[in-house]
């Protein structure tokens, strides 16, 4: 028993339930239930801190329902294909979010096939998850290009500048309001530095944000990290940054009563002895 489904203009879920038996098998029903869940989790630092959260962190189903795709009877030796659609019917006040794979956020959009059979066999299930994509957002994206110098007097901590040697990084990101289907792109250069440079590297960081009025709990994580120098890169060259948003992994930036999901890059330079250098920016993603 297994299935196969694609999200059509994102309206119907449709596809072919095949099953392959050996022989005639006799059943009770076959059904499809779709179901579209949020799951919050807090991390271990926010458990216990506030009372509330226990209730914000339930799951927000938003969408559930279910069809017979056939009634009791046989199914015959050999494969059989039997087609399906199924409209996205999301449950009142709901959003369809985009689906995404977080570690305290998780949205995700699965199907369920059950063939009900009698008391002496055992049931026969399987589930597949599709994938939504958030509706485009009408209005057009205009890049705007951010530059940066990273210098000693630049860093927040003032006692890391005092233990620093001189350099001076310069850059800029092409945009920080990002679509989410093309890749992040700029430029680095180090334009000096009195000790050798060991590595340069982007961090994405996902900032999950779960919670109520009485509190909220901010978890960022890692969700990739790319090199784009390796040792001591010439001074004054022109390093290009280019990142691909990975897919399931993020999503447009959501922001809800319950939960946030938002994302941020990091420009890592790390010095000869590991000391790292690290340049923070918030990042807007959409889909257009």
């Amino acid at each position: 028993n297994s299935q196969s489904c694609q999200v059509r203009l994102l309206e119907v879920v449709a596809g072919v339930i095949v099953l392959v038996c050996k022989e005639t098998m006799q059943h009770h029903g076959i059904c499809l239930s779709m179901d579209g869940l949020v799951n919050l989790q807090l991390s271990s630092k926010s458990v216990g801190v506030f009372e509330a959260f226990y209730n914000s962190v339930k799951p927000i189903q938003l969408i559930s329902s279910s069809i017979e795709v056939a009634k009791a009877g046989k199914i015959p030796g050999g494969k059989t294909e039997i087609p399906f659609e199924f409209p996205l019917h999301m449950k009142s006040n709901k959003v369809l979010y985009e689906t995404y794979h977080g570690v305290f956020v998780n949205i995700q959009y699965t199907l369920r096939c059950d063939v009900k059979r009698s008391l002496l066999a055992k049931d026969l299930s399987r589930t597949c998850e599709f994938i939504v994509h958030s509706q485009p957002q009408k209005a057009k994206v205009v890049p705007t290009r951010v530059n940066f110098t990273i210098t000693p007097d630049t860093l927040q901590s003032s006692r890391e500048r005092s233990n620093l040697p001189k350099f001076l990084i310069q850059g800029h990101l092409d945009a920080t309001n990002c679509v989410i289907s093309q890749p992040l792109t700029g430029e680095v250069v180090v334009e000096n530095s009195d000790v050798p440079i060991k590595s340069i590297e982007l961090q994405l960081v996902r900032v999950e944000t779960c919670g109520c009025a009485e509190g909220y709990a901010r978890d960022a994580t890692e969700i990739q990290n790319i090199q784009i120098a390796e040792g001591d890169v010439c001074h004054g060259l022109a390093i290009p940054i280019y990142m691909v948003f990975p897919r399931l992994f993020t999503c447009p930036t959501l922001e809800t009563t319950n939960f946030k999901v938002e994302f941020e890059v990091n420009i890592v330079i790390v010095l000869h002895d590991d000391h790292l250098i690290t340049e923070n920016f918030p990042l807007k993603l959409c889909r257009v």
